[in-house]
């Protein structure tokens, strides 16, 4: 079978299921849209540029018509892309492709005869779920709905021409219009339980505050890909000072950029990270909360080994692979009660449940962790188990991966 995989940032969440197909005998081409291409094994992979819209146009459209725009210019993008490898004699028989960004608006039109799957990672609701959960920055502006509505255009598209669709989790399968989700398969990508284990004997050596951390110091994790309002960096920064006064061992690691990946920017674009440390730096000791951006995946597990509290805050949105990466690795987690997170953490046996909302329960709660590590160690490898049992990559999500594209092929 020849197969065709599509992603923005090949290879995305197609990093494992991709090469498997291609050891399984299968003739594998992936086409992406960043930078150098990835190599895996068996996969061909190709790179090619989005044009960029015409600049007379692009003054005359809205904000919102602008969105729907880039989606439809990479959507004609991608099908010229694919007319060309069809034409060179690649046709495949199943396009495997994220909907996310508009590449897989019309597939189906220049390949009308194949199989398309589309990777349903997230459909997005003006009321209700991540747009107005957090009343502090809820939008005023009073086409904001409209500009929602517009954006799941290219999704709906993508859900209506699809055979088939995966969506990571139950929550994001659940986002998508009922009438779709029929459709849907609830399958993770995976976890490398292996890689990501517990290490007793890990060390993390942070060079810019001459401290090294291991395992058994009191040392508070907090992760995301960009800090912002959206993954509650906002809730955190407002528990540290308790935390830090009522645990004057404590160290917090912050891990992630200072740009935006979901919501709006800064004020005046500015950084929400530095918005919120300047909220409670009178209340700190800022030699003890260190800021370390985005790291290396291996340095990223070694700070989970060391970490005594792992706190994981999110809108109900998409579930960050993070939190699952931190269960595997037997952190002792501190999550918002929010739907995403209610999904994988059961409160008391495997992780700990704090209101989104409640910065001063969530510094009790860490607080207590780090006081009474030996009550709490069972959490973390309560949570270690559930990940081996639902998301293991080898033995439960890649062959449910498998299987998926094995039922849609037939």
């Amino acid at each position: 079978m020849r197969i065709l995989f599509v992603h923005q940032n090949f290879p995305g969440q197609f990093v494992h299921l991709a090469p498997a197909l291609a050891a399984a005998g299968h003739e594998v081409v992936a086409l992406g849209m960043r930078g150098k291409p990835v190599q895996l094994p068996g996969v061909r992979v190709i790179s090619h540029r989005v044009p960029a819209p015409p600049e007379a146009l692009w003054k005359l459209l809205s904000r919102t018509e602008r969105d729907w725009q880039a989606k439809v210019i990479r959507g004609k993008a991608t099908a010229d892309v694919v007319r060309q490898l069809a034409a060179q004699g690649f046709v495949p028989d199943l396009v495997f492709g994220h909907s996310g960004w508009g590449e897989t608006l019309f597939i189906k039109d220049v390949l009308p005869a194949c199989k398309l799957a589309v990777y349903g990672e997230y459909y997005y609701s003006a009321f209700g779920r991540d747009a107005r959960f957090d009343p502090e920055f809820a939008s005023k502006d009073p086409d904001a709905a409209l500009r929602i509505r517009l954006k799941n255009t290219h999704l709906l598209h993508a859900l209506e021409a699809a055979d088939a669709v995966v969506s990571p989790t139950a929550f994001q399968r659940d986002s998508h219009p009922e009438v779709f989700r029929p459709k849907i398969d609830v399958i993770h990508d995976g976890i490398d339980t292996p890689r990501f284990r517990p290490d007793p004997k890990a060390v993390v050596h942070l060079r810019g505050a001459g401290v090294s951390l291991k395992a058994g110091d009191e040392v508070v994790t907090f992760v995301a890909r960009s800090l912002e309002p959206y993954r509650g960096y906002h809730v955190f920064m407002r528990a540290l000072p308790r935390l830090l006064r009522e645990r004057p061992q404590a160290r917090v690691v912050i891990v992630g950029a200072e740009g935006v990946s979901y919501g709006a920017p800064g004020p005046d674009n500015g950084s929400w990270k530095n918005t919120f440390l300047d909220e409670v730096r009178n209340q700190i000791d800022p030699s003890r909360v260190h800021f370390v951006g985005r790291l290396p995946h291996e340095l990223l597990t070694q700070l989970m080994q060391v970490s005594a509290a792992h706190v994981y805050l999110t809108y109900p949105f998409v579930l960050s692979w993070s939190l699952l990466e931190a269960m595997s690795v037997g952190c002792t987690i501190v999550g918002s009660r929010t739907a995403p997170v209610e999904e994988v953490i059961r409160h008391g046996e495997n992780g700990l449940l704090v209101d989104f909302f409640d910065a001063e329960a969530l510094a009790a709660t860490v607080a207590d962790v780090l006081a009474n590590r030996a009550a709490y160690r069972g959490l973390g490898a309560a949570a270690r188990q559930s990940v081996v049992e639902r998301y293991d990559l080898r033995s439960v999500c890649l062959p449910a991966q498998l299987d998926f594209i094995r039922r849609l092929a037939a």
